[in-house]
């Protein structure tokens, strides 16, 4: 029987968990400082043997996870070019590990959806820059809209486990995400406050202590904390992928900027 070493390898390495700032849907069409980070993650990293994926658009009332053979893929926005919208990414689903995610974090209910959802552009988005080739199978896990941040950490240590299996955790968000405030056209320098919010995220990536005492978890005490998120759901999937943190590992930033003024880039890579 044949053994392949980089199976041997996959086995005995734990995959990183990245949270990568999204940021536009354009980036899907565009070559740029962030979706070349992406890409060269895709090309450095082991190739993990599936991926579960946390995006920011898929905000729920409760937890679901996709658990169709074929995702499809959501254009979950408007008013940008047709070729956007021409463009899928037909990875794989897995029941299987969509199974699994249910097992893991009983007594959390988890609803398998087989038809709903997909994969979002918070999903598909980073992901094509990292495997253009759409085939490592996939599932997306859904925030609960209802849970405390805290709740939010606490998943992903029950997720970490995944990484000892080949499976890499990724979450799709924003550190700073203000919409109401985003200069749209000419002017492209942060404000101040985004500065200050996404400067405090990286400061306090690594420190250690009780969830409850978190500051990443108690982020709304930031005093832009609230003006940089002012709903959570693009900021909460951070907490997942720092949920898997050993204490050990080392924490590094594939990619950082402010764009549109409140719109940070920040990426952030766990092992």
């Amino acid at each position: 029987m044949f053994i392949n070493l980089k199976d041997i390898i996959m086995t005995t390495q734990r995959m990183p968990a990245l949270f990568l700032g999204h940021g536009s849907p354009m980036n899907v069409l565009e070559d740029n400082h962030y979706t070349r980070a992406w890409h060269h993650l895709g090309e450095t990293l082991l190739r993990p043997k599936a991926i579960v994926v946390v995006s920011a658009h898929w905000f729920t009332k409760g937890t679901g996870v996709t658990a169709m053979e074929t995702p499809k893929t959501i254009h979950d926005f408007a008013g940008f070019p047709q070729a956007l919208y021409d463009t899928h990414y037909p990875a794989p689903g897995s029941p299987e590990l969509a199974r699994q995610l249910v097992e893991l974090l009983a007594p959390v209910p988890v609803t398998q959806d087989q038809e709903a959802w997909g994969f979002d552009h918070g999903c598909w988005g980073v992901l094509i820059k990292m495997y253009p080739n759409a085939d490592i199978p996939m599932v997306q896990l859904s925030i609960d809209s209802t849970k405390p941040a805290a709740w939010h950490f606490e998943i992903g240590r029950r997720l970490a486990t995944l990484r000892e299996q080949g499976i890499m955790l990724i979450a799709s968000g924003n550190v700073v995400h203000n919409l109401r405030t985003v200069r749209w056209h000419g002017e492209n320098t942060p404000y101040p406050w985004a500065e200050s919010f996404n400067q405090y995220v990286k400061d306090n990536l690594a420190w250690s202590g009780p969830v409850a005492e978190h500051p990443l978890v108690n982020y709304l005490q930031h005093e832009a904390g609230s003006l940089s998120n002012p709903t959570p759901d693009h900021y909460l999937p951070l907490l997942y992928v720092l949920g898997t943190w050993d204490g050990q590992e080392p924490i590094t930033l594939p990619v950082d900027g402010i764009e549109m003024g409140s719109l940070s880039m920040l990426s952030v890579q766990i092992g």
